[in-house]
């Protein structure tokens, strides 16, 4: 019958012990898609290994766990390394996963363009959702790793730019399948507990996009999102975009940017508020002269002046204007009466008595005509001949025609 029986206990006890030291078993990496996970409160991680017809139960502990910077999603395959170990309660073996690694980074950039796609339609990236920032916040929060170089970047190019905003530190894990669920928590504590917070800046440095996957997870995005807070999401470099970018109000290329776009330049807006004072006081100074000037044109003594010098002006005007109007009417008289004396000679010159008194005469018939030519006489006519001194009466004996 071979050996005494044993125990249940004992069977699955001497099992778990031959997987362990088995070369293989002891240290083994198996390729699966990842289903049933389960981040359990205690920190472990349940979840289940499988292909089409087959399926490996594994586990990870919370100590493991902090070591993995390969996020951890439904679907996701997967190249889990670790042990095969008996569960000596249900007899049912699995995998102790020491590291996990995701299999190909096509399979990160698929879940990236899936959850991208999913977010994007239900308008966590629409322009209109996003938040304006404030023009002088007075209080900034981080929320990054607290050892990083990010946040030493963050403080320093904060504190050198601007003297006057204070900085909450909001130290997180920034990779690594807890991550996520740290960066969001963060977040909403500082929309619900911190309300002078003007703004929010969460990031990291640059790495790989594994290193960067937690800022591509839907937990971050939707804290982002929710969040009253205007956020500015700084991850990675220049080249670097993550779902957290996409949904925050803000992207900035780097953790040093980031802090930049935060707050106002002190220093320079100092400089402004000195030129505006000196353009305000040159100013002031115009305007008082203008007004002086104005107040000494309404000084009893200078106005009465102005009033006398601009009265002797206007009779100098009126002065001149009299003469030149005695002047023209003086030659219009003389012009005149040039005029009336050249008519008054041509008038004498014209006058019959004058004509007669130059040696003229008239000849007029019995009725008076006068007589212009021979042709209006005849022999036996009476006539009066007048003169320039007197008259005679003739009688015609004879007319000779003009030729």
């Amino acid at each position: 019958m071979g050996l005494n029986p044993i125990r249940v206990g004992q069977l699955n006890s001497y099992i778990g012990r031959i997987l362990k030291t088995d070369p293989i078993l002891g240290n083994v990496s198996v390729i699966g898609e990842i289903s049933n996970l389960t981040f359990h409160k205690s920190g472990h991680v349940f979840f289940s290994l499988k292909e089409e017809n087959s399926r490996l139960k594994c586990f990870l502990s919370s100590w493991n766990l902090e070591k993995i910077t390969c996020p951890l999603e439904e679907g996701m395959e997967v190249v889990a390394n670790g042990y095969i170990s008996v569960f000596e309660r249900d007899g049912v073996y699995n995998l102790n996963v020491r590291d996990i690694e995701a299999n190909g980074i096509g399979q990160l950039a698929v879940a990236f363009e899936k959850l991208k796609a999913k977010l994007e339609k239900e308008g966590l990236f629409a322009p209109e959702s996003k938040k304006p920032l404030p023009s002088f916040p007075s209080n900034v929060a981080v929320v990054t790793s607290e050892t990083g170089a990010a946040v030493r970047d963050i403080i320093k190019t904060i504190t050198n730019k601007n003297d006057y905003v204070n900085i909450l530190i909001c130290p997180v894990l920034v990779q690594g399948p807890a991550a996520a669920r740290d960066i969001s928590a963060a977040i909403d504590m500082i929309n619900a507990e911190y309300s002078d917070i003007d703004v929010i800046i969460t990031g990291r440095g640059g790495g790989s996009m594994e290193e960067l996957w937690a800022f591509n997870e839907e937990i971050v995005a939707r804290s982002i999102f929710a969040s009253k807070i205007p956020v500015i999401s700084a991850v990675g470099h220049e080249t670097d975009f993550t779902i957290a970018d996409f949904t925050a109000d803000f992207r900035a290329a780097t953790p040093t940017a980031a802090a930049e776009m935060a707050v106002p330049d002190t220093k320079e807006l100092k400089r402004y508020l000195q030129d505006l004072q000196q353009s305000l006081a040159d100013s002031l100074n115009r305007n008082l002269d203008l007004q002086q000037t104005r107040l000494r044109a309404l000084d009893p003594n200078a106005f009465a002046k102005g009033i006398a010098d601009k009265i002797a002006y206007e009779q100098l005007n009126a002065d001149r204007i009299l003469e030149g109007m005695e002047e023209s009417l003086q030659h219009r008289i003389t012009s005149l009466r040039e005029r009336v004396e050249h008519l008054g000679t041509l008038i004498s010159a014209s006058d019959p008595k004058a004509i007669l008194a130059r040696g003229y005469s008239v000849v007029t018939d019995e009725n008076g005509s006068i007589i212009s030519s021979a042709d209006e006489l005849s022999i036996g006519q009476n006539v009066t001949i007048e003169t320039g001194r007197g008259s005679a009466d003739a009688r015609i004996t004879q007319v000779e025609q003009g030729g």
